[in-house]
């Protein structure tokens, strides 16, 4: 069931939100991607490729990759020179959006409950629920205050947060294989998506 519910939870905090708009309150942010998010996925007009547009476009302009990508490679990252870290950048960001393109059309009409916020400095949690027929699921989105506005850089499900899993897994492959043996290992991961989608 949270495999399942995962997608929409990434998705209910990282589409629908543009760079321009201003928002008071980082709950304000995250209700008005969950509002955006839903009219896409309910929109009938919409194929599945434009939908998927739709959303890739949004994510892009949402998602603070660069400060999540910095997190997830923690002492990797200063180690990294400023190329690797770009690339590292550029493919984890399509390699993330990938991963739940599979999964876009799972939407079941799943609610989504504000429970309260938390706010220090320009760091900031909103404590949600995610409810389905059986369960209800717990999950904080932390966000950062850039500019006036607020941006998403990790999203913390039942206790496990999104940065934490790909640190594990990417810091051992750089670990045995260097930052070049991870960037192979994403890019190889992003070709075998796109093999599945001819």
């Amino acid at each position: 069931m949270i495999k399942k519910c995962i997608f929409y939870i990434l998705f209910s905090l990282f589409t629908g939100i543009v760079l321009a708009e201003q928002f008071s309150t980082p709950s304000d942010r995250v209700k008005d991607s969950v509002e955006k998010v839903i009219t896409v996925l309910k929109d009938k007009s919409l194929d599945k490729e434009d939908r998927w547009k739709k959303i890739g476009v949004v994510i892009n302009e949402s998602f603070d990759f660069r400060s999540m990508s910095q997190s997830i490679l923690a002492t990797n990252w200063k180690q990294a020179t400023p190329e690797e870290r770009q690339q590292f950048v550029f493919f984890f960001s399509q390699y993330l959006e990938d991963t739940y393109r599979t999964k876009i059309e799972a939407y079941t009409n799943q609610k989504v409950e504000f429970v309260g916020e938390t706010i220090r400095d320009k760091r900031a949690i909103v404590e949600t629920l995610i409810i389905t027929d059986d369960v209800e699921i717990p999950v904080n989105y932390k966000l950062k205050e850039n500019d006036g506005s607020w941006f998403a850089y990790d999203v913390v499900i039942e206790g496990v947060s999104l940065v934490n899993n790909y640190r594990s897994t990417f810091s051992a492959i750089v670990k045995n294989d260097g930052m070049d043996g991870l960037l192979t290992d994403i890019k190889a991961r992003i070709n075998k998506y796109k093999a599945t989608q001819k």
